[in-house]
């Protein structure tokens, strides 16, 4: 394994830029560019000069998983998504929900985070209210997220993608794009075949499949995972990439949300060619900075490259209530457990806050969310508490709410948070607290102790 900052990642990554100045040996390029298909079963690449070669099966091994691309032997950059990731975890904990379709999310008011395929063939979506996915599916089988877990599988599978380059931009917890260029020596094949063995690897060792888009940049790698869900290994060339998006819809552009959408097809514009035909500054004037963007991907373009050092911007929690909640005392409580969950998160990614947003959606599911700058950077649970105390104060009025949620923004090195306000004389005790709860928590477990407001009251 490699793990970022070990003398081994890093004599990795001097090694792969030894291998970037130099030129191929003539056997190894030439061998790279006889491929005309990859077979998936076997690893085995399946030279054809005449290219007259379409058997339908391997003649090595005899299996039918064959990729043929005319391109297949030089692309690098490649998305990988790790397919209904949350429910893939649960059917592998569980085999006795194999063949089942099952559902990730909350209680009957919850919405759905993660759902199998099984349960996709009913129409079950991502971020469906529960109630309306149990309509479409009544038989699906229904589990309470569990975080921690996929945080688990979804590092193991990280440490995987490190394990074939330095390169790599994590998404999600289950995705990320990786940058193989350079990589064609070292590993002694093109990046497809290193591809191909990892998504592999990473069924055999975490447990959970995965599907590969490789293109020319984020953008096309990004479509191309999407193309053949679950276990898929999809490829857009660099000459086709313009003529495969030109009849495409304009939702598939990254960033086209359905305001966006709603707004181009306000001038007829609904298919990706209609908008590479357009003039750039048109498009800058009418859809502001982000017609350039526009521009570049309808025609297949991206400029950004795999960043490896990509920091969260925030980090949050948020509560769906089985009933809809109007007393104090119960968002109150939920408030404090969710700045509890965030500072937990804080503390461990060496991270602290300088501003605080609440989050709530009413009975009727209108959302608002209210922000606050704090005089200080932190991460404890209580200062965070405080400062979301005081914005959720001013909108209880009797109104019946759904959800709360709670983020921290503007992070920064936990370091900047050790000396606090100087005239916030409590401030030290606050973290000797802290720093005991901490302590006796990851000897004996999260649940053992906590602050009084915490815990439930007997009614």
């Amino acid at each position: 394994m490699i793990k970022t900052g070990s003398y081994i990642h890093i004599g990795f990554i001097y090694t792969l830029v030894l291998l970037r100045r130099e030129i191929p040996s003539r056997c190894v390029k030439d061998y790279l560019f006889m491929m005309d298909a990859l077979c998936r079963d076997c690893y085995r690449q399946i030279p054809d000069l005449s290219g007259q070669n379409r058997n339908p099966v391997c003649p090595h091994c005899g299996g039918g998983r064959l990729i043929r691309h005319p391109e297949l032997a030089t692309l690098s950059l490649a998305h990988i998504d790790c397919d209904a990731f949350f429910a893939s975890v649960e059917k592998r904990d569980n085999p006795a929900l194999q063949g089942k379709p099952v559902i990730v999310g909350g209680g009957v008011r919850g919405v759905v985070a993660a759902c199998c395929y099984i349960a996709r063939i009913h129409g079950v979506r991502s971020a469906m209210p529960m109630y309306q996915a149990l309509k479409r599916c009544p038989d699906a089988v229904v589990i309470k997220p569990d975080m921690d877990k996929y945080r688990e599988a979804g590092l193991a599978v990280r440490a995987l993608m490190f394990a074939v380059t330095p390169l790599v931009e994590p998404i999600s917890i289950d995705e990320a794009f990786l940058d193989l260029s350079g990589t064609e020596t070292l590993h002694g094949h093109p990046p497809a075949v290193t591809l191909a063995r990892l998504v592999d690897d990473i069924e055999s060792k975490v447990g959970v499949s995965a599907s590969v888009g490789l293109s020319v940049n984020k953008f096309l790698a990004k479509l191309a995972s999407d193309l053949d869900k679950p276990r898929g290994f999809s490829l857009i060339g660099r000459s086709e990439a313009k003529s495969f998006l030109a009849d495409k819809p304009v939702s598939m552009l990254w960033g086209v949300g359905k305001s966006l959408q709603r707004k181009l097809e306000s001038y007829d514009l609904r298919t990706i060619g209609q908008i590479s035909a357009c003039d750039e500054n048109w498009l800058i004037e009418k859809f502001g900075s982000i017609g350039h963007r526009l521009k570049l991907f309808s025609n297949g373009l991206d400029e950004r490259v795999v960043e490896t050092a990509s920091k969260a911007k925030s980090i949050s929690a948020e509560t769906t209530f089985d009933k809809d909640v109007s007393d104090m005392e119960t968002l109150d409580q939920t408030l404090w457990s969710l700045c509890d969950k965030i500072s937990g998160r804080l503390k461990k990614a060496g991270l602290s806050s300088r501003a605080v947003t609440l989050k709530l959606r009413f009975a009727n599911f209108q959302l608002i969310t209210r922000s606050k700058q704090l005089p200080y950077p932190t991460y404890l649970s209580e200062d965070i508490y405080q400062a979301l105390r005081l914005l959720l104060d001013k909108e209880t009025d009797g109104r019946f709410f759904r959800l709360i949620g709670a983020g921290a923004q503007k992070l920064e090195s936990m370091e900047n948070a050790e000396t606090g306000d100087l005239l916030d004389t409590g401030h030290q005790e606050r973290m000797k607290i802290e720093n005991a709860i901490d302590q006796v928590r990851a000897k004996f477990g999260s649940g053992i102790i906590g602050k009084g407001r915490g815990w439930q009251r007997k009614k």
